[in-house]
Parts: structure tokens; C-alpha cells; sequence
């Protein structure tokens, strides 16, 4: 049997809410329209149904052994749909119970537990799963809806035709020595100076590893490397133990502070990084996404 096109979900709606009120004006101050498009929608029905609902008393309508029928399967089909309407955009990711937002592991140490802090308080009953990686990482997630939204260095390669970025603040690069390097009192340092030290530098794919071959390219030498590492913090473990130097951002100035000295780069050798978030275009309605960039932009707004 084929469903007759008058036969909607809207109807049906309106149906339960007469059901529900008894009455004519009431079902119409309930859902906020008129006397007359409620008794339309009912009558429309019955037409779709082809079969009567209600037995006309005058202006009253009394339900007939029909409508209560209906009634009771309507209820469940309209919850059904609810139902369904609700689980499809949990998973697209909108409006889910569970936020995924991934981050590089250096903005943990300010950024990410301000950020989070603010979208609990704005939505409280929101789950958060936070996924560390690198720039590189990050952006595959995205693409591939894994995340819903990445904090990322907003370089060429965070350019995408899909996506949407908001600028949250940009930081300096810095050359990382141990505290009792024989340059922990240097106002700036000349890179040439260093030229024959030993670097630690973590992996490609990390924003920080692409910013560094630039710094080293624009000095001119390839840098000596000990090792190379998945993660900031291992890497700033590895210089304050005196296992090398490394290039690193501002930002982290509070890991290590009396371990690790962060000393200006020369004004030939200065480069930085612009931090932002990034979301999908296709998801940029999403209440929790939503909540997220008004927090970012409060951030942004407070200079990071």
C-alpha cells in the first residue's frame, strides 16, 4: 500500500496536540497557529487516511475508535522519528553527547585546559575526548570525520576549501638549550653559533619539525640531529637531560622553566607560528562546535 503524499509527519503532530488538548483553540495556542490550520491539517488527514477520525458535533470533534488507533501508533512513530532524527546527527558528529577535539600536545600546557574549561561551562553535560597529535594527523582526522574540530599551526597546508579557521593567537620560535648551556644568558643568539651543536627535533608531520628546517635553511646549515621524537614534551625532557638543543615555540616556556632556557631567535632567523581552530564547513551549525568557537574567539579576543 503506498502512503498518500497528504499523509506528513506535520500533520500527524497536530493530530497528537488535539488529541492531547481536546480542543480546537488550545492544540492551536499550543503549537502557535490558528483554529483553522489545525482543523485543516485533521481533515486533510482523514482525506489521506480516506477514512473519518472524528465525528462532527457541531463546531466539536468528538474522536471515533479511529483516532484513538492512530493516536496510539502516531505517538511511537513520532518518537521513532524523533529517535532517528537524534542518532543520524550523533553520527555526523552534530549535537553529540561526546566531543572530539584534537590538539597539539603543546597547547596543553595553556590553550586546551582553558578551552575545555570554558565549553563545560557552556555545555556541562558534554563528554570531551581530547586526541593529541601532529599538524599532519590532525588535518587527516578532520578530513575523515574523526574529530570534530582540530587546534592547529595555520599553515599552507591547513588551507582547505572545506574547512573553516578562526585565528587564535601566533608564537614566536625560539632556540631551546639546557639551563646551564654556555648561551642561557644571551639576549638573542645567531644561529651560526650553534651550527656545530647537536639538535633534537621531532618528526615530520609536526608543524614545529617544518618551521625548523625553515629556520635552518634561512641560516644556512643542516643541523646535526641526535634524535627525533613523537611528542613536545619528550623532546623538552631530551634538552633539559643535555642531549642537544631544539627549536621550539613560546608556549611552552612553562615546561622545564628552570631546566630549559628558551633564548630569541636574531631578527634575520624569526619566524612564527599562528595557532588556530579548524572545523568542517558542513558541520559549522553543530550547537557544540558552536560553543567551542565562541570560546576561541573569548580567547583570541584575551590575547591568548
Amino acid at each position: 500500500m503506498l502512503i498518500d503524499e497528504e499523509f506528513t509527519l506535520k500533520k500527524l503532530e497536530i493530530f497528537l496536540a488535539f488529541m492531547r488538548t481536546g480542543n480546537l483553540a488550545r492544540a492551536a495556542a499550543e503549537l502557535q497557529t490558528s483554529n483553522v490550520s489545525v482543523h485543516r491539517a485533521i481533515h486533510s488527514l482523514e482525506n489521506a487516511l480516506r477514512c473519518p477520525l472524528f465525528k462532527h458535533e457541531g463546531r466539536n470533534l468528538t474522536p471515533l475508535e479511529s483516532a484513538y488507533v492512530l493516536e496510539e501508533r502516531a505517538q511511537k512513530l513520532v518518537a521513532e522519528v524523533v529517535d532517528s532524527v537524534r542518532l543520524t546527527r550523533e553520527a555526523a558528529g552534530f549535537s553529540a553527547e561526546r566531543f572530539k577535539l584534537g590538539s597539539l600536545y603543546s597547547l596543553t600546557v595553556k590553550t586546551v585546559p582553558q578551552l575545555i574549561m570554558g565549553l563545560k561551562i557552556r555545555r556541562s553535560e558534554l563528554n570531551i575526548d581530547l586526541i593529541l597529535g601532529s599538524n599532519f594527523d590532525l588535518l587527516y582526522k578532520l578530513k575523515n570525520m574523526e574529530v570534530d574540530a582540530i587546534l592547529i599551526s595555520l599553515d599552507e597546508h591547513a588551507n582547505d576549501p572545506d574547512c573553516e579557521q578562526i585565528a587564535l593567537f601566533s608564537d614566536d620560535i625560539f632556540l631551546a638549550t639546557p639551563a646551564d648551556s654556555p648561551f642561557d644568558r644571551e639576549q638573542e643568539i645567531d644561529l651560526a653559533d650553534v651550527r656545530d651543536a647537536t639538535f633534537i627535533t621531532l618528526t615530520q608531520g609536526f608543524a614545529t619539525h617544518q618551521d625548523g628546517n625553515r629556520v635552518f635553511k634561512q641560516a644556512g646549515f643542516e643541523p646535526k640531529v641526535a634524535m627525533q621524537v613523537n611528542d613536545i614534551f619528550t623532546l623538552l625532557s631530551m634538552v633539559s637531560s643535555g642531549v642537544g638543543y631544539a627549536l621550539l615555540p613560546g608556549r611552552i616556556a612553562a615546561v622545564y622553566e628552570n631546566r630549559v632556557k628558551l633564548i630569541p631567535l636574531q631578527p634575520r632567523y624569526r619566524l612564527q607560528q599562528h595557532i588556530g581552530v579548524m572545523f568542517l564547513r558542513a558541520k559549522e551549525r553543530d550547537p557544540n562546535l558552536l560553543a567551542l568557537l565562541a570560546e576561541c574567539r573569548m580567547y583570541a579576543n584575551r590575547g591568548g
